[in-house]
């Protein structure tokens, strides 16, 4: 009685949402196991449920048959003795009942312990990129960074201003400064440049670690702290992919990319000011060369994203499984499962490596109309420059 009250009330109990290894001999809780593996002289000779062992009609069988027969013979006896006792009262046969009344939940329909991974959907908000860059020092340090890059850009374009106005037209043009101050001054304003790019960098590495550490501490603080019931429900795969795939993104990935955002918008902005300060006619190709780009950026982005977050939840199945590989390796060898094994890890990786050659695929299709319209735009404005009136275009800011 004791092993029966213990069985209903921890194992289909307690642990009734819990993975339970239960070793025993006892027969009669085995139709209540999900998965029943016989053993017989160190070797497990069978694997099923109940049912399906039981019409096998093998050993397994004629030990469920003792065992009934036996339990059949004590019900006899028990009944014998109690003919000859004090019946029991109304009360006492209804608390009986309720004490052995099995309960009667396997009608309903028991959840999923481990549930799938869910992928988001739709654009990420600026949000998500306003709470990325206020971890590192409260998000003081960006503003620093676009203005080391502006002033790096102002600098650029001012050593090539200064080159062009203080090299003679031709040998019968007195220059305006002498050779050592056009030296001095180019080489002050090249020194300056490869100062901001310094600053530059290392402020993105100082942004991109702090960044990264804090992620990594947030995520560290809530799996430490998380109950048991998150560990059941989710694959250490999934853990691991954060821990290792996710977080490598975030510490090599994700400044680089911000920084090279920034520095490419800024070298734009900076290209299309001086062209339209030495030719206005060319904003009016400018205009729907951007307006090219940002219909493709919008075609591209929506299929670019799905296809990442795509890859990102295909690649915890797969650590998953390898790292449950390895801890059962010596079961799945008992057993001879090893080509099964084989084969899904390669279909995994089949399907991983399928979503990644798509988002190549797509960033090429990208880059393939960016290089074609930015080209088309500097071939009409060279077209427009060179073909200019006389008098129109100052020769040596053109070139």
């Amino acid at each position: 009685h004791t092993g029966s009250h213990l069985f209903k009330e921890v194992l289909l109990g307690i642990l009734r949402y819990k993975i339970v290894i239960y070793v025993t001999h006892q027969v009669e809780f085995l139709p209540e196991a999900d998965l029943i593996l016989v053993m017989k002289d160190g070797k497990i000779t069978q694997a099923g449920k109940y049912n399906d062992i039981l019409d096998s009609g093998t050993d397994f069988m004629d030990l469920v048959g003792a065992h009934t027969d036996a339990l059949a013979n004590v019900d006899s006896y028990e009944t014998s003795n109690a003919s000859s006792e004090k019946p029991t009262t109304n009360q006492e046969k209804e608390v009986t009942n309720d004490e052995e009344k099995p309960e009667k939940d396997s009608g309903k329909p028991r959840g999923q312990l481990v549930q799938e991974e869910e992928r988001e959907k739709g654009k990420v908000g600026f949000t998500v990129y306003q709470k990325y860059m206020a971890l590192a020092y409260g998000g003081a340090v960006i503003p620093l960074i676009l203005l080391v890059q502006i002033l790096f850009q102002v600098l650029s374009i001012g050593s090539n201003y200064w080159m062009t106005w203080v090299t003679p037209v031709s040998k019968d043009v007195e220059p305006p400064v002498s050779g050592f101050t056009l030296i001095l001054v180019y080489v002050a304003l090249a020194i300056a440049s490869s100062f901001c790019i310094l600053v530059r960098a290392l402020l993105v590495a100082m942004t991109g670690l702090k960044m990264a550490t804090e992620l990594f501490t947030q995520m560290h603080l809530r799996i430490f702290r998380a109950s048991m019931s998150f560990f059941d429900a989710t694959p250490m795969g999934r853990i691991l992919n954060r821990a290792s795939t996710d977080q490598s993104v975030a510490d090599l990935r994700l400044p680089g990319q911000f920084a090279y955002v920034a520095i490419a918008s800024i070298n734009i902005l900076g290209i299309i000011g001086v062209m339209v300060q030495v030719a206005w006619q060319v904003l009016f190709i400018f205009i729907p060369v951007v307006a090219g780009c940002a219909w493709y950026r919008k075609y591209y982005i929506s299929a670019a994203r799905e296809l990442a977050r795509l890859a990102g939840i295909s690649r915890s199945p797969l650590v998953h499984h390898f790292s449950e590989t390895l801890s059962g390796i010596t079961t799945i060898r008992s057993f001879d499962q090893e080509p099964r094994f084989h084969g899904d890890i390669m279909r995994l990786s089949d399907c991983l490596s399928r979503l990644r050659f798509h988002s190549i695929g797509a960033m090429e299709w990208l880059c393939f109309r960016m290089e074609l319209l930015s080209t088309m735009a500097f071939a009409i404005s060279l077209v427009i420059v060179v073909s200019a009136p006389e008098g129109v275009i100052n020769p040596s800011f053109a070139g």
